[in-house]
């Protein structure tokens, strides 16, 4: 490999994941809705990707409590628990988008339908088991995790089918580069372009340096056809 091959692989490797547009999100949605195995799930898994900036393992550890109340509304104030968070604190978790919501709630009664992860008390948490995860396989079984262990000795887990049906949505769409990063970026400059504080995304993200948070929005690839289109 040339030097110059080379730099650019360490570009590219150090590049930031793009920016997704909200048409692209519109239409990547539109793809999903009508091809794969599961696609009520996958309409529902990317608008949760692009609605709360969540990683991949953080999604699959996601528990039916963590949606739902007892009672079977949607827990409109709910957190990213510590144990689940990719930096191990606990943030904010708002189910306050009513696509996001209505596409997760779609999802959820397949589920009931499907019987992945009932329970025999139906009058509580829409029927399903509070402690199951969010999102299932198309099996109907949690996702798997992929254990890993470095030269040092230390243990990872990874849930790389989640991330692999994520950027395959994103590719079958035509978007370059789309995945969970992506969607976490979009969904960070997003909040940005509305207005709202740097503290406030650092919070919704849970990325504890300020500075990264800023470089993360302020480069903003927004272009003057996007700007257009968003007129009326």
């Amino acid at each position: 490999m040339t030097e110059n091959a080379a730099q650019n692989l360490r570009e590219y490797r150090m590049a930031k994941p793009p920016v997704i547009e909200p048409h692209e999100l519109r239409h990547a949605l539109k793809v999903a809705a009508v091809t794969g195995q599961n696609p009520v799930r996958d309409v529902a898994l990317l608008l949760l990707f692009h609605g709360t900036g969540l990683m991949p393992n953080e999604a699959a550890k996601l528990l039916v409590s963590d949606y739902l109340e007892a009672n079977n509304r949607v827990r409109v104030e709910s957190i990213v628990r510590a144990e689940i968070a990719f930096n191990g604190k606990a943030r904010p978790l708002i189910w306050a988008n009513a696509k996001t919501c209505r596409a997760i709630d779609d999802y959820l009664a397949y589920r009931l339908v499907a019987r992945h992860g009932i329970t025999t008390t139906p009058a509580a948490f829409r029927g399903l088991d509070d402690r199951s995860p969010l999102f299932l396989a198309g099996d109907g079984e949690p996702f798997a995790f992929t254990r890993r262990v470095t030269a040092s000795g230390a243990v990872s887990y990874s849930c790389e089918v989640l991330a692999e049906i994520i950027r395959r949505l994103h590719q079958q769409a035509g978007i370059e580069h789309g995945g969970a990063l992506a969607a976490r970026r979009s969904f960070a400059v997003g909040l940005y372009r509305q207005g709202r504080s740097v503290k406030i995304i650092q919070e919704l993200i849970g990325v504890s340096s300020l500075g990264a948070v800023k470089k993360l929005v302020e480069s903003d690839p927004v272009t003057l056809a996007s700007i257009v289109r968003g007129v009326i």
